[in-house]
Parts: structure tokens; C-alpha cells; sequence
């Protein structure tokens, strides 16, 4: 992928690295928001639910997902791209982004995994990838943005 990007009008414009790391993971979430719907890729593809801890759908055989989830990934990536045009909004992705699935995280730590309030739904695995995800979107943001900010990139 180029560093430089065409504006406009034509000329040339350096992507910075924030806008980089936030277009990969609105990228990345695109492509599990669609292989999520993907049979073999998706296990027991036919008991996926729309949302709630019923679905038995898991991705790669590992994520509990649901349409809903898979939903949501998609949202998440849509937003990424889109936001990953300018600096200030790749920035704002990421760090946004992260806490809002550190705070997912917690929530999947705390609920009862069987119960209703399991609307996503959730599992384990869920819960830790959340934590990664998002410990390190948030770590990104802030550190390239403040880069980008302080004008250390350009």
C-alpha cells in the first residue's frame, strides 16, 4: 500500500501512519463482518441466530458470532475507512474504537454468558480478542495521533 494518496485537485498527499493503522483495521473488521456470514468459515452456519447467546454460529470454530455481531464488525469497518481520510478522524477511530471494545470487554467478563443480557453474543474468546483489539486501537490512536498532532510526521 502507498504512503501517498491523490487529493482532489490532483495532487499528491502523504497518508500518515495513524490514517494507515486505522484504514488495516477497518479493513480487517470489513473482512470478519463478511466471513462471518461465509459457511465452513463460519461453523454451524444454520444455528446462527440474530443476536443473543442462542447462536451456536462460531467463526473460524472459535468466536461465537450472530447476524447481529457480524453486523457490528461491519459497521466498525465501514466507519474505519471512512474515517481513516484524515488524521484527526483515523485518530478519533482508534482511540474511540478501542474503548469501545475495552468496554466490551468488561461486559463480557462480567455478564452470565447463558443469560439474555449475552445479546451480542459473547464468549471467552470474544472477551480477550476484545481486550487485545482494543488495548490496542486505543494505543495506537494515541500514540500516532499525538505524532501526527505534534507535526513529528510532517
Amino acid at each position: 500500500m502507498s504512503t501517498f494518496t491523490r487529493s482532489i485537485r490532483g495532487g499528491i498527499t502523504t497518508r500518515r501512519p495513524v490514517q494507515t493503522v486505522a484504514l488495516v483495521v477497518g479493513l480487517a473488521f470489513l473482512a470478519v463482518g463478511v466471513l462471518g456470514f461465509i459457511p465452513g468459515i463460519t461453523t454451524h452456519q444454520g444455528q446462527m441466530s440474530f443476536a443473543g447467546h442462542s447462536s451456536r454460529a462460531q467463526l473460524l470454530g472459535i468466536f461465537e458470532v450472530s447476524v447481529l455481531h457480524n453486523l457490528v464488525h461491519l459497521l466498525f469497518g465501514v466507519a474505519g475507512v471512512a474515517l481513516a481520510r484524515t488524521p484527526g478522524g483515523a485518530s478519533s477511530y482508534l482511540v474511540g474504537g478501542g474503548l469501545i471494545y475495552l468496554v466490551l470487554w468488561l461486559y463480557g467478563l462480567v455478564i452470565d454468558k447463558a443469560s439474555s443480557v449475552n445479546f451480542v453474543p459473547l464468549d471467552n474468546a470474544d472477551d480477550w480478542l476484545h481486550f487485545v483489539l482494543g488495548a490496542f486501537m486505543v494505543v495506537a490512536g494515541v500514540l500516532l495521533g499525538r505524532r501526527t498532532r505534534n507535526g513529528l510526521l510532517g
